[in-house]
């Protein structure tokens, strides 16, 4: 499609993130009914969704899988980036309608986000990028802060009363925000594994990754999970990220320090 968000343009981005589940089709109807995202495919246990016709999200079903720890490894969020305020605004007024539990909203000044947890408690940021002219910058640092979100000028903008049709077909995996036992350690990895550039550093315990100028396509904080160390594979919760690279030449696999699996595939 035309006019894709900013963050999927450069030449490193998120394309999708795989979830495994102890109950897919539980999780998939809460995507589907509260993220707004359509199923495309299901098969043997995994189901396949997106927003048009691009996959955003696999999840793939493990009954057997123990709970995620949120002490360990792993997914901190996944951050769905929807094309317009106006978008993020439609969809802020049907969560309050329906009383859709939150755990957070916030000012970040390059964005706005509303934060929620699936059945499982894998974290979700839903949010809307501010126009990059207005991003301030300390040399390559973007500023980022954690302010409280305006739901009165987010709902008073223009198309806010419009209906919640679902995800549109622009919205996309914006960031992936991860649990890890060491931010500096993540750092390095993320630099050298795909040649991702500090954006900021956030707090104690928190780094900020991008490509191309963007304000951040990879998270990565010790928040809860100080000095962890290898993820249990035996866990739900993330299966997996996949980061989409514009000189691939063919897939690839890679894990971080902590086990998690980064698949790397080339631009279409």
């Amino acid at each position: 499609m035309k006019d894709l968000p900013f963050s999927v343009t450069t030449p490193v981005s998120v394309a999708e993130i795989g979830l495994k589940a102890r109950d897919a089709d539980k999780l998939a109807a809460f995507y589907r009914d509260t993220v707004g995202l359509v199923e495309q495919s299901r098969r043997n246990g995994t189901i396949v969704l997106g927003a048009g016709e691009r996959p955003l999200l696999t999840i793939e079903e493990d009954a057997a899988a123990a709970p995620d720890d949120p002490r360990e490894a792993g997914l901190f969020h996944t951050a769905f980036l929807l094309p317009a305020r106006a978008d993020l605004a439609r969809w802020a007024r049907r969560a309050i309608e329906r009383q859709t539990p939150l755990e957070g909203a916030s000012d970040h000044l390059v964005s706005e986000a509303i934060y929620l947890s699936d059945p499982e408690g894998n974290g979700i940021e839903i949010y809307a990028d501010r126009p990059r002219e207005s991003w301030q910058w300390d040399g390559s640092q973007v500023a980022m802060k954690t302010l409280p979100l305006d739901f009165k000028s987010l709902l008073a903008t223009p198309g806010a009363d419009d209906a919640w049709q679902g995800a549109p077909e622009g919205a996309v995996v914006g960031h992936v925000h991860l649990r890890v036992g060491e931010p500096a350690e993540a750092e390095r990895w993320w630099h050298e594994a795909l040649g991702l550039d500090t954006m900021a550093r956030y707090r104690p315990g928190a780094v900020f990754l991008a490509s191309g100028g963007y304000h951040h396509h990879i998270g990565a904080n010790n928040w809860h999970s100080p000095g962890a160390k290898r993820r249990d594979p035996k866990r739900a919760g993330l299966a997996w990220v996949a980061m989409r690279v514009a000189d691939a030449e063919e897939e690839r696999t890679l894990e971080d320090p902590w086990g998690t699996v980064v698949r790397v595939v080339p631009s279409s």
